[in-house]
């Protein structure tokens, strides 16, 4: 069941047909803005404008109360500003909204490995086999919403349909912070009232071209002659829009990204307080990921640790090695060195992370001087007795006896400004 508000905004209400729908796209409401908003509430409900305010600066996002006065993200300043005199400007933070970004995806990831980003602020999931766990594609959408309502404070819009055209056209329909879901059987229909700018590749100068032969809906694409619509468009672009307009779109979720750091981390069951039960977590973590460093054939130059606290409030530290290294050991200093002033005094910790970053092939030539390198030799041994006995079977004295974290949400990690 779904509604339509006073405006276009379209979002589902009650049980629908959820059994065909495995794909959702997810795109964050007014992200820029909103991640700023987290720390000037006062500012919420007025027209905020994130971006360059001096020469020739653009509005970067601009929040639901500025839009209503047709300003929109990609506008020069001056524009918006002739537009919404009243518009608040504030300079963007794009490390901030990396690290917010970051969290999210993780989020994702947590629901399903079939996550492929479209950017810093969207993202396609395909939740089919994800079913036994969460539950339907529907119920994983209320649950992803809620989650990061409650663990950023940010919203999120949410569309769920069988394919990913349709998908991305419900969430910007649901908008802001709703959920649509589009049963397979209602494709048609759901598509077909709508203007022709609703279809990918459509922009203002291909509406106003389909526009003088009378096509202002997806349906009056739909039943355009295709050779009428190739004459008006080209074959490329006519074939794609006679498909999408039929609802067919046959991609699937990728999710193949160059990686360009290797990463472990874990979400607690109960956040851990005792700073020598997590330093014994990161020494697990480090020597998770230094085995993957090895098996990969690279040294890294950079170690990231990364540590959630209670309230999910989230930091990063990174420390840069004079030597690139895949010893455990080596990552774990490191790492321990990152850690310290991070807890203590009742800290509650939620999540620790390491991650070794900046990547590059060994080659198989070892520097001149290796600090590492008896080290090395003596993890390498364990690598050969793991391969032959299993993983864990040779560990650190200080994780003797443990068994395996409760919740392990341990994968690989790759920079999205770096691939």
């Amino acid at each position: 069941m779904s509604k339509q508000d006073g405006s276009s905004r379209q979002v589902t209400t009650g049980p629908v047909d959820d059994s065909a729908t495995p794909i959702l796209h997810v795109d964050m409401d007014a992200f820029f803005v909103s991640v700023e908003l987290l720390s000037r509430p006062e500012l919420r409900g007025k027209p905020v404008l994130v971006g360059g305010a001096a020469g020739r600066g653009v509005v970067s996002a601009a929040s639901y109360e500025a839009r209503k006065y047709g300003v929109n993200s990609a506008m020069p300043m001056s524009v918006a500003l002739q537009r919404c005199p009243n518009a608040i400007v504030l300079p963007g933070d794009y490390r901030k909204y990396r690290e917010y970004s970051d969290r999210v995806m993780e989020l994702f990831g947590e629901m399903t490995p079939l996550v492929e980003p479209l950017s810093i602020d969207e993202a396609f999931l395909d939740v089919g086999g994800a079913r036994r766990l969460h539950g339907s594609p529907a119920q994983i959408g209320w649950t992803i919403r809620e989650r990061v309502r409650i663990e950023t404070g940010l919203t999120c819009s949410i569309g769920v349909a069988a394919t990913k055209y349709v998908a991305k056209v419900a969430s910007s329909r649901a908008k802001p912070d709703g959920l649509l879901v589009v049963p397979a059987a209602d494709t048609i229909a759901f598509l077909h009232p709508l203007p022709v700018s609703a279809l990918w590749g459509v922009g203002k100068v291909t509406e106003e071209r389909l526009a003088r032969l009378g096509l202002r809906t997806v349906a009056d694409v739909a039943a355009m002659p295709h050779e009428a619509l190739v004459r008006a468009v080209g074959r490329a672009l006519a074939d794609r829009l006679t498909h999408l307009a039929n609802g067919d779109d046959p991609r699937e979720v990728s999710v193949h990204r160059v990686e360009k750091s290797i990463g472990h981390e874990t979400t607690f069951s109960h956040d851990l307080t005792d700073p020598e039960a997590i330093k014994r977590a990161l020494l697990d973590l480090s020597n998770d990921v230094a085995v993957r460093v090895r098996r990969a054939g690279v040294v890294a130059r950079t170690v990231s640790l990364k540590l959630r606290y209670g309230d999910f409030r989230t930091v990063t530290r990174s420390r840069t090695l004079a030597e690139p290294t895949d010893v455990a050991k080596r990552i774990y200093e490191e790492a321990a060195a990152a850690l310290e002033g991070l807890v203590g005094d009742g800290a509650r910790i939620r999540l620790i992370g390491v991650r070794a970053e900046q990547l590059r092939e060994t080659g198989g030539a070892a520097p001149l001087w290796d600090p590492d390198e008896e080290w090395r030799e003596a993890e390498r041994t364990i690598d050969e007795v793991a391969a032959k006995f299993g993983r864990h079977t040779v560990r650190p004295a200080s994780l003797l006896g443990r068994g395996r974290r409760a919740v392990d949400l341990s994968r690989r990690d790759s920079d999205p400004d770096e691939a």
